[in-house]
């Protein structure tokens, strides 16, 4: 009765497919609820002259407005330490900055609300882009830099040497449920918050600090999340804190929850990136310099944006050994939304820099570029190579994957026919591309790679279990469940996983950084471990007792009407009992699971334990210069294979086909894991070809600065139209050399980099209609356009 590396379907899936699953915003409120909306500035930069509050006072239904007047100290809702206030003090910093709050008594009136109100502004030209930026001096802090090697001297004599640059655009996170939450109070200054966030204890630390309250009398709950991919790990912050405030102030339940627009409109996206490179190498392509600049666009505010282009430098060697290299990060300040963490967490943008390269080499050489990734790829295992910030990589698998992925998706054979497609198709190329990723698994932020857990087991047999991960459709809940019933040696369905709650589990971290499985579920199983070896050295030292029970589950009485109690003894030692198939044995005898339960209650051993893991091995610090560096504890592996046609008289494209191959360790659940790698895949094409924010430029009535792409008709997210017409994904047999939870692998991030490849494929389609224009990201249609009627000479 195995439970791990099985694959079993997600716990809420029939919720999901009926609609019965319960989100934040479905919690049955308490009567007298009010209901909350932000007063927005509509400027993207500028002081607030006036700021008339009355009008919204007395729209029907409302029961209290709070300006920045209304606090003697504004709360901060920031995640980093550079604070970042709760509603606006004075100076504009981007369109859509919270400016007041206002209760009512419904959503709609609470929204309509927000809108009376009579502000006036001193308008300032906003900074937009990352030239104005720079150009300004918008520094968030001092340019940050990591060196391997002489780059400077390994440039001077290479034999070929070509520099360039790619823009790449944010990204929206488009979660399925928006932003919500709702505050509850207690007895005395105790909170409850239910709120759709990936890190609990970090709202729990901000209500707290907000209502002036020891972190013990908040407590938050959260048992499911509609989509989070990183948007709801810092930006729920601010509706928890607002909730809590107008909480303890009215001793009334409050809810919030943002319209898509406004959710759009106020919350952070996909850093923006631009990357400059020059590159030397050989005739082979193998590359004997790099060089890059990243300047990333980080928005009006800290929030996370230092490990977010930490590991954008982290990830600019991607599968590639570069023996030289110099790595440039410069964080710039702009008056748009601060920008946040979002799946891949500044890797996506480092790897696409890298891969970018390959193919400015591969075009400079007239050669395939598949030819020189693998010129240029970590030597396989460990050989003593290292990246370009020091850490030694261990366990490179990539050979093996991007050989089987070559052969299962006839790559070659394919890519002849398809220049044969092209010499004899005037308007549509096709065009085809293999890109690999690998990626560190672990938070840069050392403290955060620790995990808690409770579990307790009940005398029916019956498994309880909290931890501080947060469900938010990847299945770790079924994962984790899976990890203790497999402890145990019981079916999943006997393990009941209850909401994240920082009163169970305190001091979380966030689930983010694809750690999720890793650190819970060891976390779980060692607590586990503690309940089980409490029972097995009972149960191997004393005569076992228990109460019988029939097929119903109730207890068996005999004629006399006394209970029937059943003995046993079993004949090993405690290490050399069997906990599996729902009994416990000997190897010559055996009893039920719940029998052996009851028993060890009735001889009063604690069947409730916490379980603990901290992530071994790490050694990070962002401004260490040498010694030890490693900031991650393995890395995940994957390729994939995109094929894509290109109307080249309208820019329109299609993907035809796609071939996936990805590293998952020993995976505890394929079926989660494959639907992982497909979501994660369609969501990094959509970022690299439809999905375009765009801010208003300057006009004659407004100084710009707007998002215009605030709703899905002007955002374009891939639809289900959109996925590859042949769509093949494959785990890669493998164990993780590392000791992970049952030698798996992370999977929540490292599938979206595979999404590069559509881009990849898109610029070979473009090169095939006769243009050697670079392609920035997203590939939209228009820029897709741009590129074929650019004339050759422009671009390489």
């Amino acid at each position: 009765m195995a439970s791990v590396h099985q694959p079993k379907p997600h716990d809420s899936g029939p919720l999901h497919v009926t609609g019965a699953a319960r989100y934040t915003d479905d919690i049955p409120a308490p009567a007298g609820t009010l209901h909350l909306a932000f007063g927005l500035a509509a400027v993207a930069h500028g002081v607030v002259t006036s700021l008339d509050l009355a009008p919204v006072r007395a729209m029907p239904g409302v029961r209290l407005v709070l300006g920045p007047d209304d606090f003697a100290r504004m709360p901060d809702v920031s995640p980093s330490p550079a604070p970042e206030p709760l509603l606006c003090t004075g100076e504009v910093q981007f369109h859509g900055q919270p400016l007041f709050v206002v209760a009512a008594d419904t959503h709609l009136q609470a929204r309509h609300a927000a809108r009376a109100a009579k502000v006036t502004f001193e308008e300032r030209e906003p900074i937009l882009t990352i030239d104005q930026a720079l150009a300004a001096g918008r520094l968030l802090e001092d340019p940050l830099e990591w060196e391997k090697g002489s780059p400077d001297d390994a440039l001077g004599t290479a034999p070929h040497r070509a520099q360039g640059r790619i823009e790449v655009g944010g990204q929206e996170h488009f979660y399925l449920e928006g932003q919500a939450a709702m505050a509850v109070p207690g007895d005395g200054d105790e909170m409850l918050v239910h709120a759709s966030t990936q890190h609990p204890s970090e709202i729990q630390h901000k209500v707290a600090q907000a209502l002036d309250v020891p972190f013990a009398e908040v407590t938050v709950q959260v048992r499911r999340m509609g989509g989070g991919f990183g948007g709801k790990e810092s930006q729920g912050n601010a509706l928890a804190v607002a909730c809590a405030l107008v909480a303890q102030r009215t001793g009334r339940a409050v809810k919030m929850r943002y319209d898509r627009d406004d959710d759009m409109t106020i919350t952070g996206k996909r850093h923006e990136i631009r990357i400059d490179y020059d590159v030397g190498f050989d005739d082979t392509g193998r590359i004997a310099a790099v060089i890059f600049d990243q300047y990333v666009r980080c928005g009006w505010s800290a929030d996370l944006s230092l490990p977010v282009a930490d590991r954008a430098m982290l990830h600019a060697d991607n599968a590639y050994d570069l023996p030289a290299a110099r790595i440039r990060s410069t964080r710039l300040l702009t008056h748009t939304c601060s920008n946040t963490a979002f799946r891949g967490f500044g890797g996506p943008q480092g790897i696409v820099g890298i891969e970018r390269v390959i193919e400015h080499i591969a075009a400079h050489l007239d050669r395939d570029p598949l030819e020189v990734r693998r010129a240029n790829f970590y030597a396989p295992g460990n050989t003593g190579q290292t990246t370009p910030y020091g850490m030694q990589v261990e366990d490179n698998v990539i050979h093996g994957i991007v050989d089987q992925l070559t052969e299962t998706s006839d790559y070659s054979a394919r890519r002849a026919q398809i220049a044969e497609f092209n010499a004899t198709s005037p308007v549509i190329k096709r065009g085809i591309a293999l890109t690999p990723v690998k990626f560190g698994i672990s938070f840069t932020l050392t403290q955060l790679n620790q995990a808690g857990a409770l579990v307790n087991v009940y005398t029916d047999g019956s498994i309880r279990l909290n931890h501080g991960g947060t469900e938010m459709g990847q299945g770790l809940f079924t994962k984790v469940a899976a990890v203790a019933a497999d402890a145990f040696g019981v079916d999943a369905t006997h393990v009941k996983i209850t909401a994240t709650d920082t009163a169970k589990v305190p001091n979380t971290s966030a689930t983010a950084a694809s750690s999720g499985s890793d650190m819970n579920g060891m976390a779980v199983k060692a607590a586990c471990e503690t309940i089980r070896d409490r029972m097995a050295q009972h149960l191997c030292t004393a005569k076992v007792l228990w109460h019988d029970r029939d097929e119903e589950g109730k207890g068996i009485i005999d004629r006399d009407g006394h209970p029937v109690i059943r003995e046993h003894a079993f004949d090993c030692a405690p290490d050399d009992l069997v906990f599996a198939a729902d009994q416990v044995s000997d190897g010559t005898h055996s009893i039920p699971f719940w029998a052996a339960v009851q028993a060890c209650y009735v001889a009063r051993i604690s069947l409730s334990s916490t379980g603990y893991y901290a992530t071994p091995k790490l050694a990070w610090d962002r401004m260490q210069r040498s010694g030890p560096r490693r900031p991650f504890y393995y890395f995940a592996y994957g390729a994939a294979v995109t094929e894509v046609a290109l109307d080249t008289l309208t820019g329109e494209n299609r993907i035809l086909r796609t071939d996936i191959l990805h590293d998952c360790g020993k995976s505890l659940n394929p079926a989660l894991d494959i639907g992982q790698i497909e979501g994660g895949y369609v969501q990094g094409a959509g970022w690299l070809t439809t999905e375009e924010l765009v801010w208003t430029p300057p006009g004659p009535a407004t100084m710009g600065g707007r998002l215009a792409t605030h709703a899905p008709s002007t955002y374009k997210i891939p639809g289900c139209a959109d996925r590859p017409q042949v769509f093949n994904v494959a785990l890669y047999e493998n164990e993780n050399v590392e000791a992970t939870i049952h030698r798996s692998k992370a999977v929540g991030e490292p599938p979206l980099m595979l999404g590069i490849s559509a881009l990849m494929a898109l610029q070979d389609a473009v090169r095939a209609a006769g243009s050697d224009v670079l392609l920035d990201a997203p590939a939209t249609a228009e820029r897709l356009l741009n590129a074929i009627e650019t004339s050759r000479g422009s671009g390489w």
